[in-house]
């Protein structure tokens, strides 16, 4: 993973929560005010440096993150910053 995709532009840091179908980009941060959720979302691979696309949003977050396809509810969601690509924001 190169210097480029593990430094972000707060313009297009977002919650995972927050990301419309479709968005893609790479996890920049988890928030850790909660040391066990953070170890729980790091065991399931979502770890800094990590690729998502959001596959669904409702009624939970559904998106791949590198190769395996996960689900979280909105809030855990919320705890995943990622640095969204500008390409796969819709218009």
């Amino acid at each position: 993973m190169g210097l480029r995709e593990l430094a972000y532009r707060s313009d297009v840091v977002r919650p995972l929560s927050a990301l419309p179908r479709g968005a893609a980009g790479v996890v920049v941060r988890l928030r850790d005010d909660d040391p066990a959720r953070a170890g729980r979302l790091v065991a399931l691979g979502v770890t800094r440096g990590a690729r998502v696309r959001v596959l669904q949003t409702f009624p939970g977050i559904v998106f791949m993150c590198d190769e395996t396809e996960l689900v979280v509810e909105r809030g855990i969601a919320s705890h995943i910053y990622v640095d969204v690509d500008d390409n796969s924001l819709p218009a």
